[in-house]
């Protein structure tokens, strides 16, 4: 590829809607992140075939959305640069990048999204909003490097939001249309409360599938039909073994701290999730760093060349805004407690 060197808690009110099989099995118990770390973690995802995309006739779909404003196409290259620069944006890779928008009501959001946004507050795009919403609602591949609380969740789960609307609507034993990985329940769970607090005026619906719980709730809501499945892989992977849910619907790919969940040992059950997804999906990846191992899943993953976008330091790795307090206890003090 040119460019790129060739590059789950139960069942809760959110859950109503359409379709989704459901066959019952063995409860799972985890630990928090729903990671599986057992002696059964290297079987996981054996009875998942892949699928050969060549011999399915794929119904086409629509994932280009963005309708450029006419003061945003009339940037110049100078005025696109120093409104990147003055948000610290940098572009990695790719070709034909939309220009960045710093105004909401520019960026060719659908009335329920602007609505949505209104309802919580927010009248102005983070950086990593500022360039990621263009380049989501263009249907394009898309790698972004940015910190924890950039606002990176809403800058691919609003133009999720646009896609899954503009899709057929689900039917009984249909799979989510936008699939979102991501490497810990406590982040799954972070996702999942934003698409709540901005599907209000939308109504699409979400399910997360996370180990450390109980499986029941979560084939309950998946059987009731959701629009987005928020997962870990290792449960998602129990769930399609299960035919609890599938993903023959998913055109719209979300990978949420890559690295996290390549250093928790994740890859191979991305690789067997992304062999059940149709290759002409949108795909976007997110990760604090850039190790060649995450290169190498972003050249396998994004079928088309992506864009790779990197918000503040080249080299961050979390969040400066997070406080870390150490506390000294002098060393006689511990002797005497013990």
């Amino acid at each position: 590829m040119k460019g790129f060197n060739n590059f789950q808690n139960r069942s809760n009110n959110n859950h109503q809607g359409y379709g989704g099989g459901y066959h019952s099995g063995r409860q799972n118990h985890g630990n928090n992140s729903g990671y599986h770390n057992n002696n059964n973690s290297s079987t996981l995802g054996k009875n998942l075939n892949p699928v050969d995309w060549t011999n399915v006739k794929l119904v086409p779909f629509e994932k280009n959305f963005y309708k450029e404003h006419d003061d945003i196409r009339k940037l110049s290259s100078k005025e696109v640069k120093e409104i990147r620069d003055k948000h610290k944006i940098t572009i990695l890779g790719g070709d034909n990048i939309p220009n960045p928008v710093e105004l909401i009501n520019k960026i060719g959001f659908p009335d329920y999204v602007l609505k949505s946004l209104r309802n919580n507050n927010i009248v102005s795009p983070t950086p990593i909003q500022i360039q990621g919403w263009p380049i989501a609602l263009s249907g394009k591949d898309m790698i972004g490097k940015a910190e924890t609380g950039s606002g990176k969740t809403l800058a691919f789960i609003l133009p999720a939001f646009v896609h899954i609307l503009a899709q057929p609507s689900l039917k009984h034993g249909d799979g989510p249309i936008v699939l979102v990985l991501a490497p810990t329940r406590e982040l799954a769970e972070q996702i999942r409360q934003e698409c709540i607090k901005f599907s209000v005026e939308s109504k699409i619906k979400n399910s997360c599938a996370y180990g450390g719980v109980p499986k029941g709730g979560q084939i309950y809501a998946l059987r009731q039909g959701v629009h987005i499945l928020i997962g870990c892989p290792g449960r998602l992977i129990d769930l399609l073994e299960q035919n609890a849910t599938n993903l023959r619907r998913v055109t719209y790919l979300v990978l949420d701290e890559a690295d996290k969940m390549l250093d928790m040992g994740f890859e191979m059950q991305i690789r067997k999730i992304v062999e059940q997804i149709r290759p002409d999906r949108q795909t976007l990846m997110w990760s604090a760093t850039w190790p060649k191992e995450v290169q190498a899943l972003a050249r396998d993953l994004c079928k088309d060349q992506p864009i790779h976008v990197n918000v503040g330091s080249l080299t961050l790795t979390a969040c400066r805004r997070i406080k870390q307090e150490i506390y000294l206890i002098e060393v006689i003090h511990l002797l005497l407690c013990n």
